[in-house]
């Protein structure tokens, strides 16, 4: 059976996933280590890890698999959810494939280490807009449909 995994840290198109989810009856996982406020869609369940560095990214990469799909915008874990087999979107649709993570895996590090090598190359990231939210919803959409055909 299918599954919706949320890496529910600093994401915002929870509300979105569950209802696509909710279409399509798929279980909805939202994974996070405390203060989400927990849905009363029998579909969703919120999954509370302990604090502890990327818990909640082990508890999602250790049960996803083949025919899942998985929101997340952290990389690492969604190269290794992409080696578990699950179809991974970042938060604004764009799609996370054995075809692109190296290459989004090292965007990151290089960006990190160019980072740290300049204090004033601080944040900066594009904020999130409503064509990203329209693009999510329609990836969702297209994941979904793909997923239950691998299950």
């Amino acid at each position: 059976m299918t599954s919706l995994f949320i890496d529910a840290d600093a994401c915002p198109v929870k509300a979105e996933a569950e209802k696509v989810a909710t279409r399509h009856g798929v279980k909805m996982f939202v994974v996070s280590n405390g203060g989400l406020r927990p849905s009363q869609n029998p579909l969703v369940e919120t999954v509370i890890v302990p604090d502890g560095p990327d818990i909640a990214d082990m508890w999602i990469a250790g049960r996803c698999g083949p025919g899942d799909v998985v929101i997340t915008g952290d990389i690492p874990l969604a190269a290794k959810c992409v080696e578990a087999g699950a179809q991974v979107l970042k938060h604004n649709g764009e799609p996370l494939t054995q075809a692109n993570i190296g290459n989004v895996l090292a965007t990151r590090d290089l960006m990190a280490d160019l980072r740290a090598a300049d204090p004033f190359r601080q944040g900066g990231g594009k904020g999130f807009t409503k064509a990203d939210r329209s693009r999510f919803l329609n990836a969702l959409e297209q994941c979904l449909r793909k997923a239950r055909t691998l299950r």
